[in-house]
């Protein structure tokens, strides 16, 4: 099974754009499991960060018990690293570095993101960095 870390910009602009790439992401992830979503503790901090920061929050046309209870989801549904270790492989955004280590501690094949830094890399230590449509392209037809 294809194993992909999903950057914070993504899962955020899936609950912008739930009909966007994005949104299609995670729509296949949770209703069809053709990936699994590996993560850590601070890629998930970085994800509730982002969509309640009042910006993005006010985008998002879904009550704050709705938005909680879709992250809830999102933390039971991925793998979890925890204490994933310490990397440099960003030196653009060494705030990066988190999804690096995330995919070497879970043997991800892939990173998703939207990131520019991240996305320059190309590839890291085996792991594939590609953006939201190249990554539905990859996965299985639904």
């Amino acid at each position: 099974m294809i194993r992909a870390v999903l950057d914070a910009n993504v899962v955020v602009s899936a609950f912008l754009r739930p009909a966007g790439q994005p949104g299609e992401i995670l729509r296949r992830w949770v209703e069809e499991a053709f990936f699994q979503v590996v993560l850590s503790p601070e890629i998930l901090e970085e994800i509730r960060g982002a969509l309640f920061r009042p910006r993005v929050r006010q985008r998002i046309d879904r009550p704050d018990e709705e938005i909680e209870r879709r992250l809830i989801q999102i933390e039971l549904l991925a793998e979890t690293m925890r204490d994933p270790p310490e990397v440099r492989g960003v030196p653009s955004d060494p705030d990066d570095d988190k999804y690096l280590a995330t995919a070497l501690a879970t043997r991800a094949d892939y990173i998703v993101s939207g990131d520019r830094h991240l996305l320059s890399i190309g590839e890291w230590e085996g792991v594939r960095i590609v953006g939201p449509r190249e990554f539905l392209r990859i996965l299985p037809a639904g």
